[in-house]
């Protein structure tokens, strides 16, 4: 089945999304205004990510004048208002980088082409004015851990953290991480994504599926002077990680809700927790890649713990596959937030739509139809979120048309 993450995937030519942008927008009859908070909570989720690491969703490219970024982003800011989706998940933290005037970390090299060079304009300003004048929410989306998607410290802009602080990377899978056995790193991280929570009228603070790296095969993280500096009473180096990633997750909560009561806290996991084959308590899946035992991410924990106020369980695969059938992991992620207190939404694949290279089921534009007719029937399930806007945009095959035909014409 091999791994099934959001990163690394081709976004559409974004001049192709031109066009639909124009069509659907004359196809809109959705609403424009509101406080950018209103419109999540009277219809349910309604979400669509926006990734910017690797020019994914946005922008098309580095190096983009301020108008044509500006552009690009009000059109995929009204394409998701003209599909009746009420959120915005917007990458503004890729890769220890940032897309506002960051105290901590260099501004994003996926603006201009160079690491550190201001862009002229403030892509997370301008991106929750724009999304709160189109009457939709805007999650401000963060990767914890990610340092580069390249393993050369010198290639990094003069003054970044790892420059200053060399111990805090780990090389791993020919890219940089954050080491989170660190405290320091740990707190460093929390402080750079806390000024724009703190900066910035964000609706939600959100972080997708990376924590520790996803397994490369033949290689190990290399974290063996934090285990012996910090590892503690830890007999076993996995538990130790995941005591390492519950503290951020508490911490960070809490900072949020310090700040802002009101901005919730979620996070958005590869979606099997575990295989029942391992843990009684897991799904009825065969999943290559468990969240538990490979990120060491204890989401099932935070849920059940109240320690999110939103989860977003990243349900990639179609209704009937052999190994994470989509109802299957639907009833199961439904059965661990019940009861919590946690708002549960589902992440779609959105991408896979008419992709020749998925299964036939991708290729029937009624596939994400009929996901959202399956969650209607669990109550746990409040909404439904697209990865990613570029084939939000797109809709090669016609299937987000049909989702709103089918769920979001009102």
């Amino acid at each position: 089945m091999g791994r099934i993450s959001r990163r690394g995937l081709a976004a559409a030519a974004f001049g192709t999304l031109a066009g639909a942008l124009t069509l659907h927008q004359a196809a809109s009859g959705a609403p424009r205004g509101g406080d950018g908070r209103s419109a999540a909570r009277a219809a349910g989720m309604r979400g669509m990510w926006i990734a910017t690491v690797n020019q994914i969703d946005w922008p098309s490219a580095q190096g983009l004048s301020a108008d044509e970024a500006k552009g690009e982003l009000t059109g995929l800011l009204d394409t998701a208002a003209d599909w009746g989706l009420n959120t915005v998940f917007f990458q503004v933290r890729p890769t220890a980088d940032a897309l506002w005037p960051s105290p901590h970390e260099p501004w994003s090299q996926w603006l201009t082409g160079e690491q550190g060079r201001d862009p002229g304009w403030d892509p997370l300003g301008y991106a929750v004015a724009e999304a709160h004048a189109r009457g939709l929410a805007l999650h401000a989306w963060f990767n914890p851990y990610r340092v580069a998607m390249h393993s050369d410290k010198d290639r990094l802009a003069q003054g970044h953290p790892v420059r200053e602080h060399p111990d805090w990377a780990v090389t791993y899978g020919g890219r940089l991480y954050y080491d989170p056995g660190l405290p320091e790193v740990r707190a460093f991280v929390q402080e750079a994504m806390m000024h724009a929570v703190e900066s910035y009228d964000v609706d939600g603070v959100h972080w997708d599926d990376y924590f520790y790296p996803y397994p490369v095969a033949g290689e190990e993280f290399d974290d063996d002077a934090a285990f012996r500096e910090h590892g503690g009473d830890f007999a076993d180096r996995g538990d130790w990680r995941r005591h390492n990633i519950d503290l951020l997750v508490r911490e960070m909560r809490d900072r949020v809700h310090a700040a802002k009561p009101e901005v919730p806290f979620g996070v958005s996991p590869f979606a099997i927790w575990r295989n029942r084959s391992t843990d009684p308590l897991g799904s009825d899946t065969r999943g290559g890649v468990q969240t538990y035992d490979d990120l060491y991410a204890d989401v099932r924990a935070w849920v059940k713990d109240g320690l999110l106020d939103y989860v977003v369980p990243q349900v990639y695969w179609h209704i009937g596959h052999e190994a994470a059938d989509y109802g299957t992991l639907v009833q199961w992620w439904s059965d661990v937030a019940e009861g919590t207190g946690v708002d549960l939404y589902i992440g779609e694949a959105m991408y896979k739509a008419g992709d020749p290279g998925q299964p036939e089921a991708w290729q029937d534009p009624a596939e994400l139809s009929r996901h959202l007719t399956l969650c209607a029937d669990h109550a746990p399930v409040g909404g439904n979120v697209f990865y990613s806007a570029s084939q939000v945009v797109g809709d090669p095959i016609g299937a987000m048309r049909r989702v709103h035909e089918d769920h979001y014409r009102t």
